[in-house]
């Protein structure tokens, strides 16, 4: 069984989005990405900001040279889901199908 295990969290905010990664408990780095109306105007709704923000998310991982590769598990705060229990679960198709 694996010992350490790399996660990527995304905190996506209306003006901001704030990402960290942790190996377990111990915080490799985070950043806030601060977004600027000038950008988000662009956007019709918030679903459209989805290209936007995952690359500038990819492109802050790169900068601090993390390797996604190693990464175990992805944790994301909102998002347009139909109301369910908090926990973990597994993506499947109808969590797919409420996010597009």
């Amino acid at each position: 069984m694996k010992n350490s295990y790399k996660i990527l969290a995304i905190n996506p905010g209306s003006t901001s989005t704030k990402i960290a990664v942790y190996e377990n408990e111990k915080l490799i780095f985070k950043e806030t990405i601060s977004h600027s109306n000038s950008d988000l105007e662009k956007f019709d709704k918030i679903t459209d900001q989805f290209n936007y923000r995952k690359d500038i998310i990819l492109d802050t991982i790169k900068k601090q040279n993390f390797d996604l590769s190693e990464l175990d598990a992805i944790v994301g705060r909102g998002g347009n889901f139909k109301p369910v229990e908090g926990g973990t679960y597994k993506v499947n198709k109808e969590m797919i199908n409420d996010l597009i």
